[in-house]
């Protein structure tokens, strides 16, 4: 349910063109269910000329109340379309967790 949170206020704020939210919370070490972990890759226009800082800042600022809750991170891919184009519609692939996604 969190994901579907996290999409439809990144949909109304930015009017994305491509927007990709993934729950990646089964790969760290956190009790099975939890959505604390997502991956958010978003193509809007509304990040032309917005440096990586401010476009990081005003997502948090949207989702100020899932980062306040559950939520522990956030993986964040910004894009304007002409440099989602420039990608080829590649985006990197996330790190492995440190926790090595089983509980003690």
């Amino acid at each position: 349910m969190i994901r579907e949170q996290i999409e439809a206020k990144l949909a109304a704020a930015f009017e994305p063109t491509h927007l990709d939210v993934t729950d990646e919370s089964y790969r760290h070490n956190v009790p099975a269910g939890s959505e604390s972990h997502f991956k958010v890759v978003m193509v809007s226009d509304k990040f032309v000329g917005e440096r990586f800082l401010s476009r990081h800042r005003s997502i948090y600022s949207v989702l100020s109340a899932e980062l306040a809750g559950s939520v522990h991170a956030l993986a964040l891919h910004t894009y304007t379309m002409k440099e989602w184009e420039g990608l080829q519609d590649t985006v990197p692939a996330s790190p492995p967790c440190r926790g090595a996604g089983t509980l003690a």
